[in-house]
């Protein structure tokens, strides 16, 4: 799912823009730092933190929110209210 999150941004400029600048990659590194979870979750978390991008990615890629939710939650880090450490 971060991988299909990633090839949405690439052919969506303004949002990739504002991803590169949250995060402060290059884009040179994509490809390099596709390989680490940290940056899947990233990339993940970036859609679930904002709606309208997340119905965009869902409606351009026939995906269903609940499964990026899912996805986020497979990267993401147990927080200490999760009761999942």
């Amino acid at each position: 799912m971060a991988i299909s999150v990633l090839g949405w941004l690439a052919g969506e400029p303004e949002l990739l823009g504002r991803f590169l600048a949250l995060t402060g990659i290059q884009p040179d590194q994509l490809r390099h730092a596709a390989a680490d979870p940290g940056f899947l979750a990233g990339l993940l978390d970036f859609l679930m933190e904002h709606e309208p991008t997340l119905m965009a990615f869902c409606a351009a890629t026939d995906s269903k929110p609940e499964d990026v939710a899912a996805a986020a939650h497979t990267y993401s880090r147990p927080h200490l209210d999760s009761g999942e450490y």
